[in-house]
């Protein structure tokens, strides 16, 4: 059987050491050492989204669960798809961006109007439907309806019965599912409609990690009334798990403040970094202890950041972290 993965899974990133160093325990925390108030106000869940809800309402039902004043999603806005909704919690709410621009898998299944052979569907979406495609956004989009272009990672044929057809695909993200049926019925001249549609992936988050809205409210209730955390820790995830599919760079223990204050990230305060870093590149800078400290711009590759001693690396766009959370007295 075919493995599917989109475009990050298969790049397997190495970490370079531009210099070694140490951060001091007293400063900051591994955000798996977070406390749990925080988390709930600082994570993301994984919620597994039912038909009917809109992604905004599922967000608005894990704010309520959880009493807290924001959240954010990164779903769309047909209420008839369903599965993995990432819903980022409180603070974390920005880091939503991130993960409407990242890649999705869907699993769904097309109705053909008329019956066509399954090697002719595959050749018609090998030919038309796979790599860059243009698409004109649906009536009902929240964007302008203007041809754009997208990517089509893969589109396979799972299984077919009749008219009625099992399918897969990876995309990158803007791509709207139901007119790419649509479009593929229009090629083959006899028409196709989707019946149903699951999301099987958003970026960093997969079916392994889903959590329903009820599995939610049942662990927020041992905290709160048995003051038993195990269920609710398992469910938020860190907000670094949301930026698991970025390249990285670490820096010094005395970088972190300045960074904290907007400041762009500068070739001295780099302790190590990923490989494959191109230039406009989205980054994540990190802690020694990988904890997320902001997104940002790369200035230069990761030969460059690698090789030179001074000038700007990265230039900072937003930042996570508080300020003085490593304040060096």
């Amino acid at each position: 059987m075919t493995q599917h993965l989109l475009p990050f899974e298969m790049l397997k990133r190495k970490i370079l050491m531009k210099k070694e160093a140490k951060t001091d325990a007293k400063l900051g925390c591994k955000p798996e050492d977070r406390a749990t108030k925080e988390i709930i106000n600082y994570g993301v869940v994984n919620i597994n989204k039912c038909q009917g809800p809109t992604s905004h309402q599922v967000s608005d039902y894990v704010q309520k669960i959880l009493h807290i004043n924001k959240s954010g999603h990164s779903g769309t806005l047909d209420p008839h798809v369903h599965g993995v909704l990432p819903v980022a919690l409180g603070r974390a709410t920005r880091i939503v961006q991130m993960l409407l621009t990242s890649g999705k898998e869907y699993v769904g299944i097309m109705h053909l109007h008329k019956d066509v052979g399954q090697e002719k569907l595959k050749e018609a979406i090998k030919r038309n439907f796979t790599g860059k495609i243009k698409q004109i956004p649906p009536l009902k989009s929240s964007v302008k309806r203007v041809k754009r272009e997208r990517e089509i990672y893969y589109f396979d044929i799972l299984e077919k019965q009749g008219q009625d057809v099992l399918f897969i695909v990876g995309c990158q993200a803007g791509t709207y599912i139901r007119k790419l049926i649509h479009d593929l019925g229009q090629k083959l001249k006899i028409g196709a409609h989707m019946l149903e549609l699951r999301r099987t992936k958003a970026g960093p988050f997969n079916e392994e990690t889903l959590f329903t809205l009820q599995d939610l409210t049942d662990a927020y209730y041992f905290y709160k009334k048995e003051s038993n955390d195990k269920f609710l820790r398992k469910i938020i995830q860190p907000i670094e798990n949301a930026i698991a599919h970025l390249p990285k760079i670490w820096v010094f223990d005395t970088t972190v403040d300045t960074l904290c204050h907007g400041a762009d990230l500068n070739i001295p305060g780099i302790s190590k970094l990923s490989d494959s870093i191109f230039e406009n590149d989205a980054v994540a800078i990190m802690t020694l202890k990988n904890e997320l400290i902001a997104l940002g711009t790369a200035a230069l590759n990761s030969d460059d950041i690698l090789k030179k001693k001074k000038g700007m690396a990265i230039k900072t766009e937003k930042v996570f972290m508080k300020a003085e959370t490593y304040k060096i007295v």
